[in-house]
């Protein structure tokens, strides 16, 4: 008996083993079904799209607001900018925050249907609630303070004074302290949940952090630093002292963690190489697996049992699926446009279909995709993806570059050859390459049937143009659009 004993303490010990604890709440696992739900956050369509993880599906979209143009009108009522997103503790409860009309949105999850809607500060960013479900904390970026809401009241109850431009807010999953990291200045704040006290201000590597998440364990705080490309790990406990900063790659955007009976990891998404890197959380985090995910990785967040995480595309325009024992792509789910974050939650809909107040995906999946690649012989290794979108009778185009030279700007034309000295060119936007060598933009126009038009023929189609980047004062294109076959259509 006691070699039987010896030999399973043995095993137990060698084998790696981790409860999924999905963070944030830190709960055991939880077996993914038909009842729980994919949000994601699409900001140019102004919807969340709602999937069912179990059949990988998209289910439909909640309309929260109308596309540009109609959407700049005076007499315009609805949400503009649809781009954070937390849920509370029961599950029952989604909160959308849309940055352009200063709203958080309240939706009961079992039937698509608004709540209340809470208008605040200007350009908040991302909301969570406290793990006891009293609260919600909206990061307020455009200002200096968090917004804390009453969910069940539907209004402010509180402010907590920061220093300008918080950028979201976490909780660890015994509710002790919410940390506020920011995206205009270098320092993470650390606040006592209960009396809204700052009990500690901990530096930044750099000044521009749109996303925090704490380990279900919570011991660990991990930050994605946007502009130079990297992450930062502190402690979860007092005194808040940093583990480990982490080169991880241009437009590093959002963290979420899985644990699996392969240990514990860190999940990131890299915008800027459009890929998903998973890490061995420890006092050293060890890069496991780099996933090839498709374009503009934005929003990441697992499964309740840790067996998947799920990826929204910004620039992709669909939403995939990782299986966190193989790190591989499962599935590809079509969402709406130039989506944000995302969150799984469990028990979305305890029961029924969960289709009420759902309608079609309509124009917001109709969009054309481009490469951009550098001119033959360059030597370069810029690069750069591009989604048209339609927004009804203009579109939205959005370019994400990465290896480009950091502080410099740039312009986007486009113009009517690749090839002639004399091509005719119109301007697009212009940028400058963040610390890291890399820039997400926008222009707005009639651009789809330009730069997708396969000839071109007088009086019938507009002629075909092409996108090209150009460093300011310079004549000679950084990155062109790649023209080994027709654009890349959804």
């Amino acid at each position: 008996m006691k070699t039987v004993l010896t030999s399973a303490l043995a095993i137990f010990f060698l084998v790696p083993c981790a409860f999924a604890q999905q963070a944030p709440w830190g709960r055991a696992d939880t077996p993914i079904s038909s009842r729980d739900r994919v949000y994601a956050a699409d900001q140019t369509s102004n919807t969340v799209s709602v999937i069912d993880p179990s059949a990988n599906k998209l289910l439909g979209v909640i309309r929260l607001g109308d596309p540009v143009p109609g959407a700049l009108s005076a007499l315009y009522k609805g949400q503009l900018l649809v781009h954070g997103l937390g849920y509370s503790p029961d599950s029952k409860t989604l909160a959308v925050v849309s940055i352009a009309s200063n709203s958080v949105t309240l939706i009961d999850t079992a039937t698509n249907k608004v709540n209340g809607v809470v208008y605040v500060g200007r350009s908040p960013h991302e909301a969570f609630f406290t793990p006891n479900g009293r609260e919600l904390w909206v990061s307020v970026r455009g200002e200096d303070y968090v917004s804390v809401i009453d969910p069940k009241a539907v209004k402010e109850i509180g402010r907590i004074r920061l220093a300008n431009g918080p950028g979201m807010t976490m909780f660890g999953p015994d509710g002790r302290y919410g940390f506020v990291c920011s995206s205009f200045t270098p320092e993470l704040a650390v606040i006592d949940t209960a009396s809204h006290q700052i009990i500690k201000r901990v530096p930044q590597a750099s000044p521009f952090c749109p996303n925090i998440a704490v380990s279900p364990e919570d011991d660990e705080v991990w930050i994605t630093l946007k502009d130079v490309g990297k992450v930062q790990v502190f402690s979860a406990k007092p005194p808040f002292d940093p583990i480990a900063l982490l080169d991880t790659g241009p437009i590093t955007n959002h963290v979420n963690f899985a644990n699996n009976r392969n240990g514990k990891f860190a999940y990131l998404t890299i915008g800027g190489t459009n890929e998903v890197k998973a890490y061995r959380r420890g006092a050293k985090p060890e890069l496991v697996a780099t996933i090839p995910v498709g374009d503009l990785p934005h929003g990441i967040w697992p499964s309740g049992d840790g067996t998947r995480v799920y990826v929204a595309l910004e620039n992709g325009q669909h939403a995939v699926a990782i299986d966190t024992l193989s790190n591989k792509v499962v599935a590809n789910i079509p969402i709406g446009q130039t989506t944000q974050a995302l969150v799984y939650v469990p028990g979305a809909v305890p029961t029924g279909d969960g289709a009420s107040n759902l309608t079609p995906l309509g124009v917001a999946g109709e969009a054309v995709h481009v490469e951009m690649v550098p001119p033959s012989g360059a030597g370069s290794n810029a690069r750069a993806t591009v989604a048209v979108n339609s927004v009804g009778v203009i579109d939205l185009l959005q370019i994400a570059a990465a290896g480009l030279q950091p502080g410099q700007e740039y312009q986007l034309l486009l113009v009517d050859s690749l090839t002639k000295p004399d091509a005719t060119h119109v301007g697009l936007t212009k940028f400058t390459a963040n610390p890291s060598g890399a820039a997400i933009a926008q222009a707005i126009g009639p651009l789809r049937t330009v730069v997708a038009a396969p000839g071109g023929v007088a009086g019938r189609q507009p002629e075909r143009r092409y996108l090209v980047l150009l460093a300011t004062g310079s004549d000679q294109p950084v990155l062109q659009q790649q023209m080994g076959g027709a654009p890349n259509r959804r």
